[in-house]
């Protein structure tokens, strides 16, 4: 019995020892958990107070979205009401400009940009003959971009209209290296058309360049010119211009012609054929052609452009600005119609001498009478052309200022010489040259 009580007493010393082993274990395991408690409360009280910051920050700016919404909406409604006012200005200019139940001709725009000088010459020469027939002639100008000394000079005129034409888009060119300049003209030119034929419901507008300036019979020759396009509605459109209207080349101040190729630089156009063109600003003639004179009603004198004065000195500079005073009203135009005028013209072209070979300029100076030359290609057109001084350059098929492949020019004053392309003969129906 002593033995057996003997035998328990060496075991309890082993279990005393896993016992306080065991009990080690624990608290260095509670430890642990202890630590990593403590950090997970650290934690969760550092990501509490983070939550709190960006709950404070998120009110912060909830308030600061709240109270741009109420300025935005301030903005808008003040912006409701300018134009409001823009609007009734604008009714009461054109009411005014129409008061007495006369309707205009044309609505004048000058399409300008960042020339402030030319713009002050241009409206200078405008307003020299505007002004007698302001009632007919409502004068506008149309600003691209925001060049602030442009805007000042033309908010400085009290008789006309100021409208400003800002675009933010980025331009894609069709084809490499095209100046980014024309493309940006035409959207201008697009939206003060837009602008003047829709909004303002004009019939008619002649456009200028803010580098013009005007002859003295300029408005009367629109006046004839619209009632011309009334009665004829394959005429396009009326232009001021003659690209081959330098001093040496013109001669009669009376002399109008239909042309295939569109002249620019001062030119009417009727609402009913911008409905057409606005919607993709593509120019198609359908067959249509323009009415030019012989004697320029615009003189260009901007050297500096968006053309980078190309052509400038040889072209612009010496054109004629016609200086007679033409009572239109008191010329018959009717020759000008579709229906006559290819027979009036191919009169004149049958009438002219035929030269040909080498030293034509030589030979035409040595005739009394008209001339006629013909081209059997553009190619030979351009050598011939260069020979007389006139302009070379083609567009889409068509040299400057032909008529069916006919260019006609003056030389020596009065003579006038007709360049005859290879089909004109046959479109003018003559059979007898």
């Amino acid at each position: 019995m002593a033995r057996i009580s003997c035998d328990f007493r060496f075991l309890l010393i082993p279990a005393a020892f896993m016992f306080i082993y065991i009990q080690m274990r624990l608290f260095q395991t509670q430890s642990q958990y202890a630590d990593r408690l403590g950090s997970a409360i650290e934690s969760e009280n550092h990501c509490t107070s983070q939550m709190r910051g960006l709950i404070d920050e998120v009110s912060i700016k909830q308030s600061r979205i709240v109270a741009l919404e109420d300025m935005k909406n301030r903005q808008d409604q003040e912006l409701v009401q300018l134009k409001d006012l823009i609007q009734t200005f604008e009714r009461k200019g054109i009411a005014k400009l129409t008061e007495g139940g006369q309707m205009p001709v044309a609505a004048v725009v000058i399409m300008a940009c960042s020339r402030a000088d030319y713009l002050e010459r241009t409206v200078k020469s405008v307003l020299k003959y505007q002004s007698l027939v302001a009632s007919k002639y409502p004068l506008f100008i149309s600003q691209d971009g925001s060049d602030q000394g442009v805007k000042s000079k033309a908010l400085s005129y009290n008789q006309l209209t100021y409208m400003q034409h800002l675009d933010f888009e980025p331009v894609i060119t069709e084809r490499p290296g095209e100046l980014i300049a024309y493309y940006k003209i035409a959207r201008h030119y697009k939206w003060a058309l837009d602008q003047l034929f829709y909004k303002h419901k004009f019939s008619r507008v002649i456009i200028l360049e803010d580098d013009m300036e005007i002859a003295p019979d300029f408005f009367d020759y629109f006046e004839a010119a619209a009632s011309l396009m009334n009665r004829d509605k394959t005429i396009m459109a009326a232009s001021s211009w003659n690209d081959n209207g330098q001093k040496q080349f013109v001669h009669d101040p009376y002399a109008l012609y239909r042309s295939d190729f569109f002249p620019g630089l001062g030119w009417m156009l009727k609402r009913s054929t911008w409905d057409e063109l606005s919607p993709k600003l593509k120019e198609n003639h359908k067959g249509r052609q323009f009415i030019r004179p012989e004697v320029c009603r615009t003189y260009n004198f901007g050297e500096h452009g968006s053309s980078l004065g190309q052509f400038y000195s040889q072209y612009l500079e010496p054109i004629k600005l016609n200086d007679v005073k033409v009572d239109w009203k008191a010329k018959d135009l009717g020759y000008l119609t579709e229906g006559n005028y290819t027979k009036y013209f191919s009169g004149l072209v049958r009438q002219a001498r035929p030269i040909q070979g080498s030293d034509l300029v030589l030979k035409a100076q040595n005739i009394e009478s008209d001339i006629l030359i013909r081209y059997k290609d553009q190619a030979e057109f351009e050598r011939i052309a260069g020979e007389f001084g006139i302009f070379e350059e083609w567009k889409d098929g068509v040299p400057r200022t032909a008529y069916k492949g006919v260019v006609v020019f003056r030389i020596q004053t009065t003579r006038r010489v007709f360049l005859v392309g290879p089909d004109s003969i046959m479109q003018l129906g003559i059979r007898d040259l």
